[in-house]
């Protein structure tokens, strides 16, 4: 097993953890965001004291990879490469959405057939939103939805279906009539509920180039630049 430091900040919640040989060992969270820009180096100064003086050598810093806010994944993932190059260690990058789903799964009881559909809030009716299995196999790959009543009839008519996340509550009344749909309040992505998805990554050596790796947000971002240069420049 290894030691690693993760880091979350893809909503105005940021928050590092620290996990060894399967389990969190330290983790600080601020709900009162978004404070990345100050409070994410306090966070990962004083992680990183708290591996010093335990004399534990680290191996890999995980961090959030998106959908979210491209100013918060920007910061993290800039101080993850920043750990990396400093410390010579791995770079892991753990979708947002799945991040969603680890307490859901860890603290909910749920039946054999039904569905995660993890949100993230985007604008008006529309969320970053991706369909897992308990399993954690992707049913649907994250995509831009607009919610209404049919945007998830498929699933909802055929399973039951647990809607969280910061993008969930605004899609309450959309998704009302269909007694599949289940809402679980008062998820976050959040650090500590992060290493599950790291320890994997590292057994599966699925590991990130530092000098390449973009978050979900800033790889869009870029692209759109890319199609229209002076319509971006312009606006």
């Amino acid at each position: 097993m290894s030691c690693i430091l993760h880091i979350e900040t893809s909503t105005d919640v940021c928050s590092v953890a620290v996990s060894e040989s399967g389990r969190n060992i330290w983790h600080e969270e601020d709900f009162n965001g978004p404070n990345h820009n100050t409070q994410l180096g306090v966070y990962v100064d004083e992680a990183l004291s708290f591996i010093e003086s335990h004399a534990i050598p680290l191996d890999a810093v995980a961090v959030s990879c998106g959908p979210g806010s491209y100013t918060g994944l920007r910061i993290g993932v800039s101080m993850a490469k920043g750990v990396c190059y400093g410390r010579d260690v791995k770079l892991i990058g753990i979708p947002t959405l799945k991040i969603l789903c680890v307490p859901v799964l860890l603290r909910q009881e749920l039946p054999d057939d039904a569905l995660l559909c993890p949100m993230i809030d985007a604008r008006r009716m529309e969320v970053y939103a991706a369909v897992f299995d308990r399993a954690l196999h992707t049913v649907r790959d994250t995509n831009a939805d607009i919610v209404d009543t049919d945007t998830y009839k498929t699933f909802l008519n055929e399973h039951p279906v647990y809607f969280f996340g910061n993008g969930a509550e605004k899609c309450k009344k959309a998704l009302a009539n269909y007694p599949n749909a289940h809402f679980i309040d008062n998820i976050h992505p959040i650090a500590k509920w992060m290493f599950p998805l790291a320890e994997k990554a590292i057994a599966e050596q699925d590991f990130k180039d530092v000098a390449y790796f973009e978050p979900f947000y800033l790889k869009e971002f870029i692209a759109t630049i890319a199609k229209n240069p002076l319509e971006n420049i312009n606006h």
